[in-house]
């Protein structure tokens, strides 16, 4: 499997090309977590973790979990033991909106863990669900094998045949800012945009006391 993340890619800059990007909500149990790869995608009832398990013995290494927990968030979907499993399996990660536990645990632990909610609550194992077909995860769809990349500010998703103007965006992006900032530390720090902007605003700023 290639890997398109090229080095200094965030979920900011792809975020501003474009990519879908998931609820607030969804963030890394630890900061200073990073996640990239694949979509393996489970779709569950709420509160039922059955499917879940049937995912992750379907796992292959590089795979990330993405999870549709319907963001029910009082039972929690998986915990300290599911997630060792994950991590002995070679998965990059798992993305849930829904509830993790065990999160002491899980934040000193090596796997890159991205939920919406915390709750001491099991889950049922009922059944039903849906692994490896679309799903809706966060508010955005998350088709199977979709690039996932996690960090600090969320999670974003794009598809495989888009992933290099995506990437190529981005990365144009982080240039255009890099710029920008040795311009700040050169003292140059009015934007060249702001005036050609402001004058076709309407905001109301009061002159200077």
């Amino acid at each position: 499997m290639t890997d398109v993340f090229a080095e200094g890619l965030c979920s900011t800059l792809l975020a501003d090309v474009g990519v879908r990007t998931m609820r607030a909500a969804i963030k890394p149990l630890r900061p200073g977590w990073l996640l990239r790869g694949r979509a393996l995608t489970v779709a569950v009832p709420a509160g039922d973790n059955l499917a879940i398990h049937a995912a992750l013995a379907l796992a292959r290494p590089g795979d990330v979990l993405v999870i549709d927990g319907q963001g029910y968030a009082d039972r929690a979907l998986m915990g300290g033991i599911m997630c060792a499993q994950a991590l002995a399996t070679g998965i990059a990660g798992v993305v849930i909106d829904g509830a993790m536990r065990d999160a002491a645990e899980l934040r000193a632990g090596g796997l890159p863990v991205f939920a919406a909610a915390l709750s001491p609550a099991g889950p049922h194992k009922a059944g039903g669900g849906r692994v490896n077909h679309p799903i809706q995860c966060g508010g955005v769809t998350v088709a199977p094998g979709d690039w996932i990349l996690g960090d600090d500010d969320g999670v974003v998703v794009f598809g495989a045949a888009e992933s290099a103007a995506l990437v190529a965006a981005a990365q144009a992006k982080g240039g255009l800012e890099a710029r920008r900032m040795a311009a700040i530390a050169r003292g140059e720090l009015r934007p060249a945009w702001l005036d050609a902007a402001l004058a076709g605003a309407e905001i109301d700023i009061a002159p200077a006391g």
